[in-house]
């Protein structure tokens, strides 16, 4: 089995290099490693061509954001399987596409997802918030569940079949693929009860109290595009449900 691992970059130089080492350095091998750069300016392309060698495919031009670059790269895949790792986030071990594809293996699935952490920028083992994800049940996307994002590895016929990312969404197109395909779609899905990827706070959708509400607003707009109908209560619970994860 064949897994296509996509990096997204814009002007991130200073964590560029752990991201590519943290792919780069995985025990299993049929990994077919994409880098998209969207014309990054501070030295980040640099950085990256010095493991030029080693990365399957590398393209470095512009963008339009962050969901756009996704697309790209999934577009360029050739994988059985897609999933993402950040420039700013690391595998936990050197194993974890290795259960990935175990997961795939044991079970007659369409997408698998994992638990993650949430860490300090300048300090990676140092856990700030731990997103214990659980077993996959449809309905509990009405209480405000989601699975994390940087776990989410698909078969890429599934990319094909039910469309890839949102771009009119600036920071919940994730959210709303992942409601498109679980719950909208009805795909199946595996759980690997384990820890899969360190995140480094900071992200795009919750740097700002205003971007926050914006991405609450999005989480909204995710239901009403698809045709779906949340609980009232729905829209409040998915950030509530964040806080356990600081305990």
């Amino acid at each position: 089995m064949k897994i296509s691992v996509i990096t997204v970059v814009y002007n991130n130089r200073e964590t560029i290099a752990d991201a590519i080492e943290s792919v780069l350095g995985q025990t299993y091998h049929n990994v077919e490693f994409i880098v998209v750069d969207g014309l990054s300016t501070d030295g980040t392309v640099e950085v990256i061509q010095n493991y030029k060698s080693r990365i399957s495919r590398f393209v470095s031009e512009r963008d339009a954001g962050l969901y756009d670059a996704i697309n790209k790269g999934i577009k360029l895949a050739t994988g059985d399987v897609v999933g993402f790792l950040h420039s700013d986030d690391i595998f936990y071990g050197p194993d974890s596409i290795s259960r990935v594809a175990a997961a795939f293996s044991a079970h007659d699935t369409d997408c698998v997802y994992g638990d993650l952490l949430y860490v300090q920028k300048t300090d990676t083992t140092k856990v700030v918030r731990n997103w214990v994800s659980g077993k996959y049940n449809r309905i509990s996307f009405l209480f405000g569940w989601m699975p994390p994002h940087p776990t989410f590895y698909v078969k890429r016929e599934v990319y094909q079949r039910l469309g890839l990312y949102n771009t009119s969404f600036k920071s919940a197109a994730d959210y709303e693929l992942m409601l498109r395909y679980l719950y909208k779609h009805q795909i199946t899905a595996s759980y690997i009860p384990e820890t899969l990827v360190k995140m480094r706070v900071g992200g795009k959708s919750n740097l700002t109290f205003k971007n926050r509400i914006r991405a609450n607003q999005e989480d909204q707009q995710a239901w009403l595009i698809n045709g779906l109908k949340p609980y009232f209560f729905t829209r409040l619970l998915k950030p509530l449900r964040k806080l356990v994860q600081f305990f």
